[in-house]
């Protein structure tokens, strides 16, 4: 958990096509934070397993693991479920779109991919986690001092 105080929040752009990956991240940097990037599912679920970022752009067409599957070992890990998700997809099927959130996604954004749209949801995201972030350590504060009083 990044103090933001004193530390960027990180972000963690998935895609498979590196035209549309370099795409987000330049969009990306128009807001305060660090990105990190991977080309594949598998690449995605070792950076977030091994320093796992704020919040996570995940293509959903990707070969190999989709990023259905991804987001759905991400949310299925007490360690790395609170990391929101948000999906980049081309796909606009309604049974498309409730697959994503059946995987367990936060959000969903539609390709091609509005920066304004895309800055505006970041940024969101990142201050919910921020928050809730905040919420977690305040809790174990709390729970430590009750101890403490015990």
């Amino acid at each position: 958990m990044p103090d933001y105080e004193t530390q960027k929040p990180k972000v963690l752009v998935v895609d498979d096509n590196l035209q549309n990956l370099e795409l987000i991240l330049a969009y990306l940097e128009d807001i305060d934070c660090e990105t990190v990037s991977a080309e594949g599912g598998q690449e995605a679920l070792e950076i977030v397993e091994n320093d796992p970022p704020d919040l996570v752009l995940l293509d959903v067409m990707m070969p190999k693991i989709s990023g259905f599957e991804v987001c759905k070992r991400i949310k299925n890990n007490p360690k790395t479920a609170e990391i929101p998700i948000i999906m980049v997809t081309a796909l606009s099927e309604m049974g498309d779109i409730e697959r994503a959130i059946n995987s367990g996604t936060d959000d969903f954004l539609s390709k091609p991919v509005n920066k304004w749209e895309l800055l505006t949801r970041v940024k969101t995201m990142l201050k919910l986690k921020h928050l809730t972030d905040q919420l977690e350590r305040t809790l174990t504060y709390l729970s430590e001092i009750e101890q403490g009083l015990q």
